[in-house]
Parts: C-alpha cells; structure tokens; sequence
C-alpha cells in the first residue's frame, strides 16, 4: 500500500493552500528527500517517471540520482529532472524547461560573451576606454546589468527620478560610473531591440513566467516537486509559488529553520518585504549575514508565511540526530538575542558529533584532514566528503590522499588557467605580448603536452640546448636576438650543429607569426595565431582530454564572438586577458575517483551528504569569503532598486555552513596561518567556540588527527653533514691557475676545486636581472672597444651609450645604473688623458698572458697594462664596485694585481716588457662628490696595510708557491670556507651545502 501523497490524502487539492516542506539540516536533504519521494509516487506503474522535479542545478540532479540508487539499490524509472539553473554554476536554464514552457515564442539570448565584447565596444565608444581595460570594466558592466535583471530590474527602473537624485548625491566616482553604466546599456537595449535578442536572465525570467503562468491556467496532469531551490530571485519565487500551489505540485525547501521563534525571525529584518510603503525592501538593519535570511527572503518573494511550511518527516541514512537543528538554531542566534546562549544548559549546548580541529599552517591542515578521510575510508560503506572554498587546500589533501593510493577527484573542479591544455594557450599568449621573452618560450616549447609521443624525447634535446644558450639576462624582442645566441650555441659544441640548426629552424616557424605582428591586432586573429601555434606544437593533443575539450570551447566561443565583433587589442594584454577570463571556466573531473570520497565546493555540496563531513579552510575571508562591492553602482543605489548588498553573500555561507553541521560526525577545520601570515578563523567557529564555553570547546577539540599526520611527516634527523675537504688525486690537481682563481684557492680551495678541477660551472637563470658580472662585462666592453678606436672623451661616451641602447631590454639598469656608470666613464676618459699628459701611455687593454711557475701554469686576462714615463709598467684593474681593501691583499686573499704582474714580469703578455711599479684599481664607485677613484693596496705614506712597492711581486710569488706546494702539487684537503671570515664568492655555496654545516663550524672556530 502507497503512502498518500506529499498534499495529503486526496491527491486533487482545492490550490487554496499551499504545499511547501522544509527538510531540517539534520535529516540529509537529497536522502530525505528521496525517502519521501519514492513510497509517495512509486506504484505499480510508472509513477516516479511520471514525476517532474525542478532541481537547482545539474551537480543537484547528479547528487538526487545518486540517492535514488541508494534508496533502492537496483534500476528504477527516476523522475523528470528538471535544472532551474543556478547562477552561481553560471548553468543555462535545464533545456527541459523549453519543453515545459512556451519557449519557442520567446526572443532569444543573447550570446554573453558576444554581448561582453559589444559591451566593451559601446564602452570604448563612449569614454575612449580600449584594450584589456575596456574589456575588464566591460566584464563588470555585463555582471551589474545581470545582477539587476535577475532581480526583475529593467533599465527604465534606474530612470527613475528618486534613484536619479539618490546616484547624484554619491562621490564623484559612483557617478561617474553609474553614468557610464547606464550610457553603456542604453546602448546595449538598443542593440537588442534591433537584433530580437534579450539578455539571458530576462530570457529565463520570461521562460519561468510563461511556465507558471501556463502551470496557472492548466495544471498539468502529473506531479511536479520543486526541491533544493533557494534561489531568492522574483521570477523564481513567482515559479515556487505557483508550483506550491498546483493541485499535485509541492515545494521542499532545504535547511529551512521551523523551530526559530517568531521573535528571532522577525530580528532578520524586511528580507524584500518593507514593513511600511516608501521602506527600503533591504534595510540597513538587515541581518543580511544570518544563515536564515536568504529564505525569509524567499518565503516573502514567494507570498507564504513561514507558519504555512511544514516540516518534512523522512530521513535518509545519514542523518544527525534531532537536537542538531536545535544546536544550529542557537548557533546562528542574531546579536539582539544571542545572550540567551548563558541561559542555555550545558546539554542544549554541546554539539555532539562536531570536532573542532586547528593546524599550524594549511599544509599541516590537508595532512590532518587526509588522515580523518583515511580513517573514515577504514569502515566499510562510510562515506566522507570534505566541504571547502578553497580550491588551494582541495589540491593538498588530494595530494596527501593520493600518497596513501587514494583517488579523489575535486568535484569543485579547477579553473581553465590552471589546466595542462589552459596554461599552454596562455604561455603561447605570453610569448606573443612578450616578444619570445626566455622564460614563457622555454615554458611552453618544453610544456607536457608538446610532442607528446615518441618524438618528445628529441625535441626536448633542442629544448636543453635552447635553455643554455638563453641562461642571462633577457635578449631584446623577437626572433632576431634568439637567432645569434643559438648560432652560437649550434657553434660552440653543445649540439651536433645540423640536428639543433634544423629544430630551430622548426621552432622559428612556428613563432615567426606571434613575435612578427603589429604590437595591436583584432582579437579574433591574435586567437587565430595562438590556435595555430598550438596545433603545430601539440596536434590534438592539445584537445582531446577533459580540459582540452574545455579550451577548445573556450576558444571556439570567444572566437567566434570576436569575429563578429572587432576588438582592437594589444597583444602583450592578450595573455592577461585570457588568464581572467579563464578563471571563470571550471573543469570537473570525470568520474573514477574513489566511490565514498567527496570533495566539494559550497555550491556543490549543496544537497549532497555524507557520514562524516569535514569543513575545511575555515578562516575569514575564506569561508566566508570577503564581501566584494558592486564596482559599478554604488550600493546606496542598489538598496534603493532592492538589490541584497555584498554581505548577502556571506548569509549563503552561513546557510552553506549550517546546511553540513547536519551530518551525523563533522569536523571543522582551519589553520592559523596561511603564506602570507597569521589568519583569523572563521566567524563561524567563533560562534562555535563562544556557544560551546572554553571547557567544552576544549572537550570538542580534535588533536589526534594533527598529531598523526605529524608522525606521518616525521622521518628520522638527517645524519649532519660534513664540513666537505675533497682529497683528488695528483693527477686530477695538475691543473693550471688563473689571477683570479689563486683568490679562490688561498680563500675557500672547496670553489677552486669545483670550478677548475670539477669544472663546474655557475649556471645563470633565465630572464635573470643585470648582475654585477654583467655590469663588469658591459663596463670592460666600453673601455676595450674606446682603448682601440681611441677618440678621446666624446668617443668614450659615445661608445657606453651604444652599449646601454643594446641592453634596452633591461631599463632598470639603463635608469639606475646608466648615470653612473656614464659619470665615472667620464671620469676615466679625463683621468687617462690626465696620465697622458704625464707620460704614462696604454699600452694594452683587455690582454691575456701566461707563465710556468714552479712548473704549474699561471694565466690571467689584464684589463689594462700602462707604461709608465720611465718605462716601468702599470698593471690596471678595473672594479664595478668597492675595490679589495689593503688589507685583503696583504693577507693574500686578493692577489690579482701581483701575479698578473709577475706574468707581465715574465713576458707573458705580447708585446709587453718591463717591470711592474704601480698596481692601481680603478673603480667606478661613489667617493666623496664623484664617481671614479683610484687606489693601490700598496704600504706606503700614512697607510697602515699593504705590501711595500719593492716587495710587491715577491710577496705574490710567496703565497703563489704556497698555494702550490699546498694544493697543487701536495695532498691538502681542498677544505670548502677555509677561512670562515674571508667573504666573496658563493656560487657553489649549494653544492657545499653550506648551511647545513657553518653554523656548526662557526660555533666551534668562536667557542676556541
């Protein structure tokens, strides 16, 4: 025998009072609900398929088929579901719907993205605005007339003369803006009016009011429920009324609070309904955050009293037990009444079933949820669902599940930028705007999808060497640049010459397009280019899995409205604009995840349930996330339309919050920090843990699932490492030395030994900001090409500014550092003209040289060699920077200037002869009132450090054949930082690993 339906023991009603359910939080709405459903209207027949049920949106019909299956565990007829549509999933109105209602008489939708681009035409018409900007502001002119149009507000609306009065009275900003807004959809009706079309909230808004204005006139002949829809926008209430009171029609409402006082309902404010005619229908008062807001909203929009619902009786397996509601219902209490919490007794204010967990940081906070999910997993048939906005924590623990061999797919699903097939479209976007910059073209020629197959292995050959030849600062824009650095690259042995010729030769093809165009183009044929690029590169790789199909959609849509709309755009914002609008589309995983692991979004666990639920992330701003403002009208302006103002947003929250409270077992979770610093938890567990009392918040602390996944983390302590004192053999340390690497050996022999006996080498990165190597480069450059052209001062500063124009690609440099490297090249020119006059001539400039001392060979490169008056020879070393002090050469750790005079001494450099008096840094650093001075490490005069002129050479020939006796030609250790307090170099501080040891090293060397 079949239970009378849901209207009561007649199944024709009278239409005279309406039928409206409400299932409480505790109960499990998709699970109740399909527990009343299937005895009320399962028959013999076909009576569940001769159901319509309207469902908020497709995650919602996915979720009630799932309990279907459940409820019955075998096949059955399900019911005719119907997708109102939910705004916030941005999902098109259920296309059953078209049948439902008188759809083929209804003018169509406009395409929103073509609407979006001619939106940013008319904006651009009207104020001048182009480009990416014109486009964002567009983006959010297309968000206000959908937000405004949903709410049944027509452009003649804002027209009126009190909305008028009430916009001029705002800052100048608000009417500037609103001004624009209101030219820009002006513009837009007219368009409309021309085209037939309609925005497409006016065209779902007309949809629903032709279905219940048909649904008035002839009731149809089946069942129609309407459950989970809290959609509070009037065309929707105007359906729900009309459904509620069908002859077999019924509407269920989720997490409705029944047992809320009327007192307490009446605190939540107008909620659309003003108490007096000229009232606001949002008042300022308005508890707009309370989780119960949004449905008095509704329930007023829908024209029935909150006493004319009945509570819904069924429950589905996993439901929580009835006191939870009650504990709910206090929880969200508004302020006003919130002190009755002191008259609650300890039991009214225990939440059995609820733990509250802190973590340290998030990612301790996905490692503890995972182990709770692992635990849950543990028992057969449980299901476990972890609920959270934060799409960044879902990543985590799917990770930490997946080191546990558990699949969980993010039912929330990541947005289009973030995909392998999105993030190759946007680097070939950021190779366009930036002119084949290294870091996004080595990116994207070595992205995952690229050459997928066999030949991958091959191509990422020519990626490598492409990659070394690139490590520096950035070359100019285009191809050009690149062409000579892998030339040289072909030329210089780090490739077989023709194999990486011909992969360039390749690779310069296929950008030829992208970096060749004018800096502005249409939008449509910039898409074009990157389209084509990626075909070249991936094939159909590039669209044939979930998020390739996602793209290609993607990309098909917006190319086809940019087609048919023009859109001038830079290319170098192509990228950026790309990224937000990509942010907007969401790629779901397909099914294959683990049967009973959930991880949901607020939107998407709506309606769903599970035996224990984790709310993760919750932290202000998070969950609920920060209220963002209307960037269009002013929100005085919107409350007098009858707009909800941004914190209605976090009423949903609070429904959404309150909605998971209702499973049998939940924990909440957040963490005290997040990358950038401490946070503050959730509003929402604020409510808790002032509701619970300190003792009973501690009662509910969950500390067992933070501690295990520690103990996870936890490995036993590295050994410490050792102080590294390679010990190679003799044939390996007979190598040569160089002026520059005596310092090195005699400082810290640990960097000598890797850098000339290893031979490794200091890679620079790509894209790599101007170093002081580079600047030591581009300063000896100037002065090398001025010393051989000659020419004087003028000369001189002609020459450094064609070297600073070649390095364009680095304004940073030319702005800060240009000047003064100018000023002191000045100096330099004047100083040299000055010593001319004196006598003393350049003699050779950028020169290398050699000798054999003690049988081992000595070389070094001299920036510049003088020949004095008296034919005596100057050695000059030109510094960037502040020059060694005395007293660094004295103890023989700066001995540059010494052994390459002893190499001029032993007629190493050509065309070189004589003996070296002076040893002279010229450096361009700042002294006193100018760039540019002189100095020499030489103990004479006044100066307290320094080796004697005369002994100059033989005390760099003593530490020379020190270094050889010791490490060259004997068996000592090549001990990394020898002496702790010499500083310098570090490029193999990592390979060293430095820090693991000097502190300990340090400590022992200070304790002595």
């Amino acid at each position: 025998m079949s239970e009378p339906p849901l209207s009561g023991p007649t199944r024709k009603r009278a239409g005279t009072t309406p039928n409206v359910h409400a299932i409480a939080a505790h109960r499990g709405f998709a699970d109740a609900l399909v527990a009343g459903l299937i005895p009320r209207y399962r028959d013999a027949g076909f009576g569940l398929a001769r159901l319509t049920l309207l469902l908020p949106s497709r995650r919602a019909a996915r979720t009630v088929t799932e309990a279907f299956i459940r409820a019955t565990g075998q096949g059955l007829l399900l019911p005719r579901l119907a997708v109102v549509g939910d705004l916030d999933l941005d999902e098109a109105l259920g296309p059953l719907f078209d049948t439902l209602g008188e759809g083929a008489e209804l003018p169509r939708a406009a395409e929103p993205t073509r609407r979006w681009l001619r939106l940013a035409a008319h904006l651009a018409a009207i104020d001048g605005t182009q480009g990416a900007a014109g486009l964002r502001q567009a983006r959010a002119i297309a968000g206000a007339i959908d937000r405004l149009l949903v709410e049944g507000i027509s452009f003649q609306a804002l027209l009126d003369p009190e909305t008028l009065a009430l916009i001029g009275d705002q800052a100048e900003h608000w009417k500037t803006s609103s001004a624009r807004f209101m030219q820009v959809w002006s513009r837009w009706c007219a368009d409309c009016r021309e085209s037939g079309e309609v925005d497409p909230p006016t065209r779902r808004n007309l949809l629903l009011a032709a279905i219940a204005r048909r649904w008035r006139e002839t009731p149809p002949p089946h069942p129609v429920v309407a459950a989970g829809v809290t959609s509070a926008s009037p065309a929707v209430a105007a359906l729900l009324r009309t459904v509620a009171f069908l002859p077999q029609g019924a509407v269920i409402l989720p997490d409705l609070d029944l047992a809320l006082d009327d007192e307490t309902w009446e605190l939540l404010g107008n909620a659309g309904a003003p108490r007096e005619d000229g009232d606001s229908p949002f008042a300022r008062a308005d508890a707009v955050t309370h989780p119960q807001y949004h449905m008095k909203l509704l329930l007023n929009r829908m024209g029935i009293a909150r006493g004319e619902v009945r509570p819904w009786h069924r429950a589905g397996p996993a439901a929580a037990p009835p006191e939870r509601s009650r504990a709910i219902s206090n929880l969200f209490l508004p302020p006003a009444v919130s002190p009755r919490w002191f008259a609650l007794d300890e039991r009214a204010r225990r939440l059995a079933g609820i733990r509250l967990m802190e973590s340290e940081h998030p990612g301790a906070e996905a490692a503890a949820i995972a182990v709770l999910i692992r635990e849950a997993l543990a028992v057969p048939e449980r299901r476990v669902a972890l609920i959270t906005p934060d799409r960044g924590l879902a990543r985590r623990v799917v990770g930490e599940l997946a080191r546990g061999g558990i699949d969980a797919d993010d039912s929330a699903g990541r947005s289009l930028s973030q995909t392998a097939a999105g993030r190759l479209l946007l680097l070939a976007a950021e190779v366009m705007g930036e002119g084949a910059a290294p870091v996004p073209l080595i990116a994207l020629l070595s992205h995952p999808l690229v050459r997928a197959g066999a030949s991958r292995a091959a191509w990422l050959e020519g990626v490598r060497v492409l990659d070394l030849a690139l490590r520096g600062p950035r070359p100019a824009p285009g191809l050009a640049p690149l062409a000579a650095l892998v030339q040289a690259a072909a030329s210089d042995g780090r490739a077989p010459r023709p194999a990486f010729a011909a992969w360039w030769r390749e690779v310069e093809a296929m950008l030829a397009p992208l970096t060749e165009s004018a800096d502005e183009d249409t939008l449509s044929v910039l898409l074009e280019r990157l389209v084509t690029l990626a075909g070249a590169l991936c094939g159909e790789a590039a669209w044939d899995r979930a998020d390739g199909r996602a793209l290609a959609g993607f990309v098909e849509e917006l190319r086809d409205a940019a087609a048919a709309v023009p859109t001038p755009l830079d290319r170098r914002e192509l990228a950026a604009l790309l990224r937000a609008d990509m942010d907007l589309v969401a790629v779901r995983p397909p099914w294959g995840g683990h049967p009973r692991v959930a991880i949901y979004g607020l939107i998407e666990a709506r309606m769903s349930r599970a035996d224990c639920v984790i709310c993760g992330g919750l932290v202000e701003g998070v969950w609920p996330a920060a209220p963002a403002p209307d960037p269009v009208l002013p929100p005085a302006a919107l409350r007098r339309l009858g707009v909800p103002g941004g914190d209605f947003r976090i009423g949903l929250a609070a429904h959404d919050f309150a909605g998971a409270l209702g499973a049998p077992e939940v924990v909440l979770s957040w963490a005290r920090r997040d990358e950038a610093g401490p946070v503050i938890p959730s509003r929402f567990v604020l409510r808790v843990q002032a509701m619970l009392g300190s003792r009973l918040a501690e009662d509910h602390a969950e500390r067992r699932a933070p501690a295990l996944a520690a103990a996870l983390a936890a490995a036993e302590p590295a050994p410490p490492c050792p102080r590294p004192a390679p010990l190679p053999s003799a044939q390996q340390r007979a190598v040569a030395i160089s002026a520059t690497g005596l310092d090195r050996l005699r400082s810290d022999p640990y960097q000598f030994y890797a850098s000339v006996i290893l031979g490794l080498k200091p890679l620079d990165g790509l894209d790599a900001e101007p170093s002081a190597a580079l600047r030591g480069e581009a300063t000896h450059a100037i002065l090398e090409a001025w010393h051989k052209v000659g020419g004087g001062r003028p000369a001189l500063l002609r020459i450094a500014g064609e070297e600073l124009e070649r390095l364009s690609a680095h304004p940073l440099m030319r702005a800060l550092w240009g000047p003064r490297l100018l000023a002191a090249l000045d100096w330099i020119g004047a100083e040299v003209e000055r010593l001319a006059g004196e006598g003393r001539q350049v003699a050779v400039v950028e020169c290398r040289g050699d000798m054999v001392f003690d049988g081992v060979r000595v070389h070094g490169r001299a920036d510049r060699i003088d020949r004095l008056a008296d034919g005596s020879l100057a050695i000059v070393d030109y510094k960037t920077g502040t020059p060694p002090s005395a007293r660094m050469v004295e103890m023989g750790y700066s001995l540059q200037l010494g052994t390459l005079g002893l190499i001029a001494a032993a007629g190493g450099f050509d065309g070189v002869t004589g003996t070296p008096e002076r040893f002279e840094y010229w450096s361009l650093a700042k002294a006193k009132d100018q760039f540019g001075f002189r100095s020499e490490p030489v103990l004479e005069g006044r100066k307290r450090s320094g080796i004697a002129r005369e002994a100059f050479l033989d005390v760099t020939a003593g530490f020379l054949r020190d270094a050889i006796d010791r490490w060259i030609k004997g068996d000592e250790p090549f001990t990394a930082r020898l002496n702790l307090d010499i500083g310098g170099y570090n490029d193999y501080d990592q390979l060293m690993r430095l820090d693991e040891w000097i502190w300990r090293i340090d400590r022992e060397e200070r304790t002595r």
